[in-house]
């Protein structure tokens, strides 16, 4: 059954923001300094949208919540020394977001990023307050490809999940949406469009903002 697009939910870091280069750098320079080797690329499509904590855990089994906490710190910390002279907004981004609310369309952020990180890119540019809610794992949720970060804004949205959008620049963050019963674009700021190919929710895949029409994205028949 078609259900008529009443929200988009965008990911933060490679969607709204171009951050994933300087999250690249701070994880490599993290690896750096324990003298861990580091396939980057590989790295990447295996844990862009799970927080810090589910990765740690993933690599270091037995380390404790207070050890993975300290290393997520480090690098983070290392993250914004790195992002905050130069952050920028994906080409679009804005112009989108405003067309979107021009058009009456309710708008959420939905992020593994940390409150720090989330801090930094929102004093940068007022992304929170474009949008009517902000969902993370620091909300007590899972982190992608679990559906629960899209489905906790759909309901704070008063929205069902059929009638969501999300807007997405990993592949676990598509498979989320899938699982919540959402379609979704890809943006291809950091892989390229064959790393979504398979996604049966996959609506369009672009490089940035500049070519997406909120309107033709609502107007169009999506099958949840």
């Amino acid at each position: 059954m078609a259900a008529k697009i009443q929200g988009f939910l965008f990911d933060l870091d490679g969607t709204l923001i171009d951050s994933m280069p300087h999250h690249h750098d701070a994880w490599v320079a993290w690896h750096a300094r324990r003298g861990l080797s580091i396939d980057a690329d590989a790295f990447f499509a295996a844990t862009a949208g799970r927080s810090n904590d589910e990765i740690l855990a993933d690599m270091f089994p037995q380390a404790s919540a207070d050890e993975r906490l300290a290393m997520a710190h480090e690098k983070e910390t290392l993250y914004r020394e790195i992002a905050a002279p130069k952050l920028a907004l994906i080409a679009g981004a804005q112009a989108f977001v405003e067309q979107s609310l021009a058009a009456g369309i309710r708008l959420a952020v939905c992020t593994a990023s940390t409150p720090e990180n989330m801090a930094l890119a929102f004093a940068r540019y007022p992304i929170d307050r474009w949008v009517e809610t902000v969902v993370s794992p620091a909300d007590g949720l899972r982190g992608k490809p679990h559906p629960d970060i899209f489905l906790e804004a759909a309901r704070r949205l008063g929205l069902e999940p059929a009638r969501c959008i999300v807007f997405e620049d990993a592949p676990l963050g598509i498979e989320g949406a899938r699982r919540a019963g959402m379609g979704a674009v890809a943006l291809t700021t950091t892989l390229p469009t064959a790393a979504f190919a398979g996604f049966p929710n996959l609506l369009a895949s672009a490089a940035d903002f500049r070519t997406l029409d909120p309107l033709a994205l609502t107007k169009e028949d999506h099958h949840a």
